[in-house]
């Protein structure tokens, strides 16, 4: 089991993450959904993005990213392209202009939402399926996805929770995505955060 802290927006935040004696495998930065609450500026993310991220891959969070979007951030050092909304050419030419890894955000309400994912399976290095509701931290059935059959990481979001048992989604994905739960009045709670990385410490070492 793998982790993703997602929506770091402060640099305390952030160094304490990178600094955890069991930092997550990914960190997110929201880069050009301006809806979310956790959309991070040009300028500040610039910031961010010089400390040393160590054991972790930074990961560029965009919704239906436009050609300018993508010519700002190809200059920063994302190791990953978080995509949603984007057409599998679109996804595919992004790949190959930008040669960046790709993790391709399937949101998911019903069962032909799930069979989506097939038409990008030449293009994602990392599945993520997510809820419909994008910045909500809003919920989906996690059953939905349990009998996926893809030679791919899956990554799994919407609405988990630190007090969660997280050895159920062990069965159906390999990375946790959080962002929501992590936070208290909205604000990254640096004491959940702890929790959560111990709680998928504890998980790898019991497997």
């Amino acid at each position: 089991m793998k982790s993703k802290i997602c929506g770091v927006k402060d640099e305390k935040t952030l160094k304490y993450i990178i600094s955890h004696s069991f930092p997550p495998e990914f960190i997110g930065f929201i880069c050009n959904y301006k809806k979310s609450k956790r959309f991070i500026k040009l300028n500040k993310l610039k910031r961010l993005l010089k400390i040393n991220k160590k054991k972790s891959k930074y990961v560029a969070v965009l919704v239906k990213p436009t050609k300018n979007d993508l010519s700002k951030f190809s200059k920063l050092p994302f190791d990953y392209y978080q995509i949603y909304d984007s057409s599998p050419k679109e996804i595919s030419l992004i790949k190959k202009k930008y040669k960046i890894k790709i993790i391709v955000a399937i949101t998911i309400k019903n069962k032909i939402d799930v069979v989506s994912h097939k038409d990008y399976v030449s293009v994602a290095d990392i599945f993520l399926f997510d809820s419909k509701g994008y910045e909500k931290s809003m919920s989906f059935n996690h059953r939905l996805i349990q009998n996926i059959k893809i030679n791919k990481e899956i990554m799994l979001a919407g609405n988990i929770h630190i007090n969660d048992k997280f050895i159920k989604y062990k069965k159906i994905a390999n990375i946790l995505d959080i962002s929501g739960g992590l936070e208290t009045s909205g604000i990254k709670d640096i004491s959940k955060i702890d929790i959560f990385l111990k709680k998928i410490n504890k998980i790898k070492n019991e497997t």
